[in-house]
């Protein structure tokens, strides 16, 4: 009886032993969008980290682009957001108006080697004096070509706006109806068309002191004109045609992986996700980026890629920051990550990548990220312009003038009145 005895209380005990480590064993969430390329690097680099930090656990999660701000949205107001999160820099004002909306990461800076890292991208990401989020990666907007479909239009790669103009045209007549010298949606034509303004007036859209738009309304009615005269010259395919082929990524519609859309105004952080969704062996190259006779700022919306963040509900922020920091500084992590999330930021990772060739100058990330640093940069971009009810409202108006609900003059002055008092609500 007292062997039983004894061989239950260790058998208890061995168990409440066991207990006792599993409910030490940390769970971490880290959520991102992307497409599978992203997906899959950086599950790997979180194997990786589980490896070497086998008393973490980390649950991933992650979507396209689509719907991935709405979760995230959700999950902040119920207080159930990730620990570790990829962040966009225009949701900062959104989350974090007083800085307070996710951990200072310079209080894991023990953990967090944030040396790797200019002090200038490092200010794109603090708000309120506190570090919100690590920027990845630095990245604009250019302009990427279907080589192989411009080829068929017996066409050169525009220079100027109205070389884009003039081969709308040319790609119909040649080419056929289905085919357009460049596919836009409608975050890509506010920020193209904002470039085309800089370019012309040099003024900013958004004026943050006076918290309206800074355009008059001659210079809005020119705004929205330059997009219906590009649909008007088969410029572009309006948004209604686009809206014909269903919901899903751009680069998962038919017309693009067949080189029927034949160009892209895209983030170079994003554009090998495109190349390699057409069909072979059509592929992309970096194009000229267009500019005014005489300007003197490209009109770049230049900004992080993309940003990690950890959420200021987590139980283990500091396992978070390790997180983090094995993603962009150490080798097993930048290694698997690649260039997933764009040319990285992080000093060591950028050597590191250079030397062994995962950096090469061709690729279409690096090339316009080179072709970025040489275009003229002077006015900063609001980070308001992407407020998400105001890109919202501009791809509502644009959708009724293709529609045909609205006229241009319409559509540019409801999009100045709203606007501006959305502007006025988020401009704190």
């Amino acid at each position: 009886m007292k062997i039983r005895t004894i061989a239950l209380f260790v058998g208890l005990a061995s168990a409440g032993s066991m207990m006792s480590i599993n409910a030490s064993a940390e769970e971490l969430r880290m959520s991102w969008w992307g497409g599978n390329s992203r997906h899959t690097a950086t599950n790997e680099a979180v194997k990786e980290f589980e490896k070497v930090h086998p008393e973490i656990s980390v649950k991933t999660e992650y979507t396209g682009w689509g719907g991935h701000l709405e979760r995230l949205t959700t999950q902040i107001a119920g207080n159930t957001e990730p620990d570790v999160m990829q962040t966009n820099w225009n949701w900062m004002p959104i989350f974090s108006a007083r800085g307070d909306g996710f951990k200072d990461l310079r209080e894991y800076s023990n953990v967090l080697d944030l040396s790797q890292f200019d002090q200038s991208a490092l200010e794109a990401g603090t708000n309120n004096g506190k570090l919100n989020g690590i920027p990845v990666s630095m990245t604009a907007r250019v302009f990427y070509y279907n080589k192989d479909t411009w080829a068929k239009a017996g066409l050169p790669y525009p220079v100027t706006w109205d070389d884009l103009m003039k081969a709308g045209p040319v790609f119909k007549e040649k080419l056929g109806d289905e085919y357009f010298p460049l596919m836009l949606e409608g975050r890509d034509i506010i920020a193209m068309n904002r470039s085309f303004m800089v370019q012309k007036y040099g003024i900013p859209m958004i004026d943050e002191a006076k918290k309206k738009f800074a355009y008059s309304d001659e210079q809005m009615l020119e705004f929205f004109k330059m997009y219906e005269d590009m649909v008007n010259n088969h410029v572009t395919p309006s948004s209604k045609y686009v809206a014909s082929f269903g919901k899903a990524n751009l680069y998962e519609h038919k017309p693009w992986i067949n080189g029927e859309w034949a160009g892209v105004y895209m983030w170079n952080s994003a554009i090998n996700k495109y190349n390699d969704n057409l069909r072979p062996p059509q592929s992309m190259e970096l194009g000229f980026y267009l500019m005014q006779k005489g300007a003197d700022d490209a009109g770049l919306f230049y900004k992080p890629a993309l940003m990690l963040s950890i959420g200021k509900n987590s139980q283990n922020p500091e396992d978070a920051a390790k997180l983090i920091n094995f993603l962009l500084n150490e080798p097993e992590g930048y290694n698997a990550m690649g260039l997933a999330r764009g040319v990285p930021l992080s000093l060591a990772a950028r050597r590191a990548l250079s030397l062994d060739g995962t950096i090469k100058d061709d690729d279409l990330s690096v090339a316009g990220l080179a072709q970025i640093d040489d275009l003229p940069k002077k006015l900063i971009t609001s980070p308001h312009f992407e407020n998400p009810k105001l890109l919202g409202l501009f791809e509502e108006m644009i959708e009724k003038m293709d529609q045909g609900s609205m006229t241009v003059e319409q559509a540019a002055k409801e999009f100045m009145s709203q606007g501006n008092r959305i502007l006025r609500r988020a401009i704190k």
